[in-house]
C-alpha cells in the first residue's frame, strides 16, 4: 500500500505541473486587460508603471516560473507561519501571489470565504450522500414498486431541474409568499445564542437544501443502477442457495460491491465543496469562494483564477488517489502490492 501510494503521489507532481501550464497558458492568452477599467484620467505614463508593477509585460515564461515559485514555496511559507505562529527565517510577504483587485494575497481571501462554502456546500453534499444511498438501494431492490417510481420521478426532476430555476423557484415559495425563510445569506452572522442558531439555520436552509436535492438526484440513479447490474450477477444467487439471509445478501455483499464505482463519483465530486457552488451562491448571496471566482474573472483578476483553478485541480488528482485506496477495502480482490 505504501510503495503504492507513493508511486501514485510521484505520478501526481508532473501531472499537477502540466495542469498548472495549461491553466496558466489558457488565462494568459485570454482576452481582458486588468487596466481596462481604471479611469480614463490616468495618464499613459501610470498606465505603464501599473502594468509593470503588474507584471504584465514580462514574457510568458518568467511569469510563469514567478507564479510556481510564489505557490509552491512562498504560499506555503506564509500559511505554515499563519498557523504555527512561528516566523520562520526569510521575509517573503512582498512576493507571495496578490490579487489585482484588492492587492491581498490571494490565499489570505481564500482563506475568508472558504468557511462559508464549506458549511453551506460541504452540508449539501453531506446531506446529498446520506439520502442518495439509501434511496438507491432501495428503488434497486424494490424494482418497480410504488417507492421506485416516485424516487425515480423526483430524482428525474432534481437531475434536470438547473440549480438557479429551483433557487429562485425555493425565493419566491419560502421568502417571498410564505414568509419563512430569509432570501439572502447573512455572512455577518456570528451565532453566539440560540436565536442567532436558528437564524442560522434559517438562512441556510434553502441553499443547503437546493445543493442536497441536485447532489441526491444524480448519485441515487447511479447508486440504483449499480445496485440492479449486482443484484442479477452470479455471487448474489451463490450466496443466497447458500443459506443467507436477504438482509445479508443485499447489504453485506452486493452493496458493498455497488460502492466502488460510486465511490469514484462522491469523490470526485468532493473537490466541488471547496471550490463552492457558482450559480447557486449567486442566487442566494452566499459570500463564498463561488463568488470570489466570480468576482475575479468579471475584473479580470488572472492570479485569483489561476490559484482558484490550480487548487480545485489539486483536490481533484488528490480525491482521485484516495478514491483507489478506498477500493482496497472495499474489494478483497484488488491488491496494491
Amino acid at each position: 500500500m505504501s510503495q503504492y501510494l507513493l508511486r501514485r503521489l510521484l505520478t501526481a507532481v508532473p501531472t499537477l505541473l502540466v495542469i498548472s501550464f495549461i491553466i496558466f497558458a489558457l488565462l494568459d492568452l485570454a482576452p481582458g486587460d486588468p487596466t481596462g477599467n481604471l479611469p480614463m484620467t490616468l495618464s499613459m505614463e501610470t498606465r505603464l508603471a501599473i502594468r509593470a508593477s503588474l507584471g504584465l509585460d514580462d514574457p510568458f515564461l518568467v511569469k510563469y516560473a514567478k507564479w510556481l515559485r510564489q505557490f509552491f514555496f512562498y504560499e506555503p511559507h506564509a500559511l505554515i507561519e499563519s498557523v504555527t505562529g512561528i516566523d520562520l527565517p526569510g521575509d517573503y510577504s512582498a512576493n507571495r501571489i496578490l490579487s489585482w483587485q484588492t492587492r491581498s494575497p490571494v490565499s489570505d481571501l481564500i482563506a475568508q470565504r472558504l468557511p462559508q462554502t464549506l458549511w453551506v456546500v460541504g452540508l449539501a453534499y453531506l446531506f446529498g450522500v446520506l439520502i442518495a444511498v439509501p434511496v438507491g438501494v432501495i428503488s434497486a431492490y424494490r424494482q418497480y414498486s410504488w417507492f421506485d417510481q416516485i424516487g425515480t420521478f423526483v430524482s428525474l426532476i432534481g437531475f434536470s431541474v438547473p440549480t438557479f430555476f429551483t433557487g429562485l423557484l425555493a425565493i419566491i415559495v419560502f421568502s417571498v409568499s410564505l414568509r419563512w425563510l430569509p432570501s439572502i445569506y447573512d455572512t455577518t452572522l456570528v451565532v453566539r445564542d440560540w436565536p442567532s442558531f436558528v437564524q442560522q439555520v434559517k438562512q441556510m436552509a434553502m441553499p443547503v437544501t437546493v445543493l442536497a436535492f441536485f447532489n441526491a438526484s444524480q448519485l441515487s440513479r447511479f447508486m440504483r443502477s449499480t445496485m440492479l447490474d449486482n443484484l442479477s450477477q452470479d455471487y448474489a444467487r451463490t450466496a443466497r442457495s447458500k443459506g443467507l439471509r436477504e438482509k445479508a445478501v443485499v447489504l453485506g455483499h452486493v452493496f458493498r460491491n455497488s460502492l466502488i464505482p460510486v465511490v469514484t463519483l462522491i469523490a470526485l465530486g468532493i473537490p466541488g465543496i471547496f471550490t463552492g457552488a457558482i450559480i447557486t451562491e449567486q442566487i442566494f448571496r452566499v459570500n463564498g469562494l463561488g463568488d470570489l471566482l466570480i468576482r475575479a474573472i468579471y475584473a479580470s483578476d488572472i492570479p485569483m483564477v489561476q490559484s482558484i483553478s490550480f487548487i480545485f485541480a489539486v483536490l481533484i488528482v488528490l480525491f482521485n488517489i484516495l478514491a483507489d485506496i478506498t477500493y482496497g477495502f472495499l474489494d478483497p480482490r484488488i491488491r496494491y502490492d
